[in-house]
């Protein structure tokens, strides 16, 4: 409990600290470098030995959470960003789909080299662009969003733990019930008030938008994560974090949702 503890609080402190600076350039090299591993652990997942996933997270950070940035052109890959999105987006909804009606996600075996792109890369890319979204560099969004799902998976089990009965996908997540899930999304609705109270950047409404978001498409990322897990028979995705498992998984809701949050964003700023 002890190890689990100060890992967690290491893993929460650090990524608080380099989303509190003022500069993008230690987020940039902190998620290139949590990508990285994730990738790592999401290929033994799946069982993937090639390298090319690592030369495609590369060439993907580089030119739009890197190059797009630093150089200040984010008019010429505005189409391009939009092409990432819809097919990260795509792509996800067609793993949400196989959570619900297949024994076992397709993608797994023939097409890994699409899920590792816009799955798993495309998902780092957009954390990267999220915290990147308002100029003067603002990280405020990506800050609330990741404390939203802290909120949200702690009051998921506290409130599963003590009060749920209900399974909801209990051959994928045995431990997950309805009533946590609800506990989880309402707690998120509240805190997401409090967000606002010191955000600069978005109103009360939005962050409660982003709340129902955050809660609902990232406990499916969260089940999409423990299928592919339960395919591969092993309880966590990876051990670097001692106590909590993988780096995977304590990132998989955040790196699932991204998509759909950039998405609002960019909807938020077109009728703004």
């Amino acid at each position: 409990m002890l190890l689990r503890s100060l890992s967690g609080v290491l893993y929460v402190v650090l990524l608080i600290f380099v989303l509190s600076l003022n500069t993008q350039h230690p987020l940039i090299i902190l998620f290139f470098i949590f990508g990285i591993i994730a990738l790592t652990e999401f290929k033994k997942l799946i069982q993937l030995k090639s390298n090319i996933p690592y030369i495609i997270f590369a060439l993907l950070y580089f030119v739009f959470g890197y190059w797009q940035l630093m150089v200040n052109s984010k008019t010429g890959l505005n189409e391009a960003t939009q092409i990432l999105m819809v097919l990260t987006i795509f792509v996800e909804l067609f793993l949400i789909k196989d959570l619900f009606s297949e024994k076992k996600i397709p993608l797994f075996g023939s097409k890994r080299f699409i899920i590792t792109t816009f799955y798993l890369s495309g998902g780092f890319v957009f954390l990267v662009l999220i915290a990147n979204f308002y100029t003067p560099y603002n990280a405020q969004v990506l800050l609330g969003s990741f404390i939203l799902v802290w909120i949200n998976d702690s009051f998921a089990y506290l409130v599963g733990k003590n009060f749920g009965k209900q399974k909801l996908f209990e051959k994928i997540s045995p431990k997950k019930t309805v009533e946590g899930f609800l506990g989880g999304l309402f707690f998120s609705c509240v805190s997401s008030y409090f967000i606002a109270k010191y955000s600069t950047v978005l109103s009360f409404t939005n962050w409660l938008i982003l709340a129902i978001i955050i809660s609902v498409i990232g406990t499916l990322g969260d089940l999409i994560e423990s299928k592919f897990k339960r395919q591969a028979n092993v309880k966590d995705s990876g051990t670097i974090m001692p106590g909590h498992g993988g780096l995977l998984d304590r990132l998989d809701s955040i790196i699932f949702a991204s998509p759909f949050i950039y998405l609002f964003l960019r909807i938020l700023n077109y009728v703004s």
